[in-house]
């Protein structure tokens, strides 16, 4: 597909509403009832999904960041998540909502670090289970 100046146009990849955390109930549930893998930059918690698929969700703490560190970071974790968490969970199908609470190094680590450290979490928790 091609815009009007012959470039190739962008490829919209978007995070259906249904693959999502979003409430604050099941935030704190996840805290909770999950369980925790914690990685240098990451802590990932897992639950067995209480929908028809798995679901991730995210936790961005301010932690004396900027605004613009932050969006950031949120945007690599959403991206991850997408295509490598749940597209991994689905195609093992290991049905677990998952819940990523970004810690203090993350800021400072490179997209593929966290790729990795998510990948090889999701991974561990789904031969676990």
């Amino acid at each position: 597909m091609t815009d009007a100046s012959g470039r190739a146009a962008p490829v919209r990849e978007r995070l259906p509403r249904a693959a999502r955390i979003r409430r604050g109930s099941e935030i704190r549930r996840m805290f909770r009832e999950g369980r925790r893998s914690r990685t240098r930059s990451l802590d990932l918690y897992f639950r067995p999904a209480t929908h028809s698929r798995p679901r991730i969700g995210w936790v961005v703490p301010k932690l004396g960041f900027r605004i613009v560190d932050r969006n950031l970071l949120k945007r690599r974790v959403r991206a991850i998540g997408r295509r490598r968490v749940l597209t991994g969970l689905e195609e093992r199908g290991c049905g677990m909502d998952v819940l990523v609470r970004i810690r203090t190094p993350a800021y400072r680590a490179t997209y593929e670090q966290l790729e990795c450290e998510m990948s090889a979490a999701v991974e561990a928790a789904c031969s676990d289970s």
